[in-house]
């Protein structure tokens, strides 16, 4: 019998745990280690942020639900990864060995990079987990009683955009409703070169479609901004020009502020040796598995994957849910062919699929693959991308509740667009 340890219990880490147990039965044994008893969806969380949904909607606690599908759970957090000696060392001092091991933890919140930003201690707002974005909404309601400017963006090394955009646009459309738009001026911070480039030099018309939106919504926006200090009401940021010397300094009063922070490891894996980069993501070949330890794989974001290119303000590219959900499973048939003493055969689609909800439209996109040049570069608008996203949350909370494990992207959200299936980029 071997034993698959799973780190990390959010989209990559449950569906992993779950499609493991599925592929390989009960005659292995699978854990999944957390540092919460609770699954958050968190493409959920610029809802929450503005109250749209409650935290009790887009969680799911885990304890009961993973005993009920034969998988040992533990909700301790992992203080420090020993591969050499293949444990985990737990924050109550436990251990737990592994045969195999896949890292699926996301990221680390490096808050600590801007000071004065993040919810814990500082002046500005996240929605990148859902107990933020639920002290998001407090504050939200604040400047429900006392409008006042906003500021929306995304510091230095931010890989993941589209949330920023998503809730400039949502928090946008729900004041409208609240008829207290005209009393929130807005604007748009962030390190990206140009609005839509996303971390992915821009998809389609991605460009066009989210400057129109910017326009049409009256956002003020700022690119290849430098975010460098938030202050109680104030965010200070310097703009550069395309070579990254500085160009302009800037300062934003604001009664409402969500910084996208920047993304690392969890300090669990920073600084080992072969397993992740400076920044502490998890190194993997084309196989999902980790060069210098073989029996460690890596799915999701805290997977490192490099730039598209170089930008005048430095930014990460993202790991849109399909391009996760592949890598999973891709080491569900990896780690099967390895317990059973073959190679490894199956890689990972590297295409980004992602849909972006507005919250009375949408943005969709297609890059396959995700790095340029693309076979196919696609981005389209409308309401109906509202609606795939709220079918989507639905889709993804029941298959946690209920252990399913049907590729929903491929079989559902892309038949709505048209498209028949991804093909294999890399």
């Amino acid at each position: 019998m071997a034993k698959i340890v799973v780190m990390g219990a959010g989209v990559g880490g449950i569906s992993q745990a779950y499609e493991l147990r599925k592929e390989l039965g009960h005659a292995h044994q699978i854990v999944l280690v957390s540092d919460s008893e609770r699954f958050e969806f968190t493409p959920s969380n610029p809802w929450v942020a503005v109250g749209w949904r409650k935290a009790q909607q887009t969680t799911v606690v885990l304890p009961a639900l993973m005993q009920k599908h034969g998988i040992e759970f533990h909700s301790q957090g992992v203080r420090r990864l020993h591969p050499a000696e293949n444990r985990l060392e737990l924050y109550d001092d436990s251990s737990i060995d592994y045969d195999y091991l896949v890292i699926a933890t996301g990221p680390r919140l490096a808050f600590e990079e801007v000071p004065g930003m993040g919810p814990d201690g500082g002046f500005s707002q996240s929605i990148c987990k859902t107990g933020h974005a639920e002290t998001s909404f407090v504050d939200f309601e604040r400047l429900v009683a006392d409008p006042g400017p906003v500021v929306i963006g995304a510091a230095p090394f931010a890989s993941c955009f589209g949330p920023a955009y998503e809730y400039a646009f949502i928090l946008d459309t729900e004041l409208k409703k609240r008829k207290l738009r005209d009393r929130v001026p807005m604007h748009f911070v962030t390190s990206e070169p140009y609005i839509g480039h996303l971390g992915l030099d821009g998809v389609g018309d991605t460009k066009t479609i989210l400057e129109s939106e910017m326009r049409n919504r009256h956002i003020r926006w700022t690119c290849n901004a430098k975010i460098t200090e938030v202050a109680d009401g104030k965010v200070s940021f310097t703009e550069v020009d395309e070579d990254g010397n500085d160009k302009k300094q800037h300062e934003l009063a604001f009664r409402h502020a969500m910084i996208l922070p920047a993304f690392k490891g969890i300090d669990a894996v920073m600084d080992i040796e072969g397993l992740s980069n400076p920044r502490g993501f998890i190194l993997i070949d084309e196989f999902q598995r980790n060069p210098a330890f073989p029996n460690i794989y890596a799915v999701g974001v805290c997977v490192a994957i490099p730039p598209v290119g170089p930008t005048p303000v430095p930014s990460g590219a993202p790991k849109t849910g399909y391009m996760i959900e592949s890598m999973v499973t891709a080491t569900t048939g990896n780690i099967r062919r390895a317990i059973e003493g073959r190679d490894p055969d199956t890689r990972a689609t590297w295409n980004a699929l992602c849909l972006a909800d507005f919250g009375d439209s949408g943005v969709a996109f297609v890059a396959l693959p995700q790095i340029p040049p693309r076979n196919a570069n696609w981005a389209a608008e409308g309401r109906w991308v509202h609606l795939a996203k709220v079918a989507f949350e639905k889709y993804f909370l029941s298959k946690v509740r209920g252990a399913r494990t049907e590729p929903y992207y491929e079989k559902a959200v892309l038949k709505m667009m048209g498209i028949k299936r991804l093909k294999d980029d890399r």
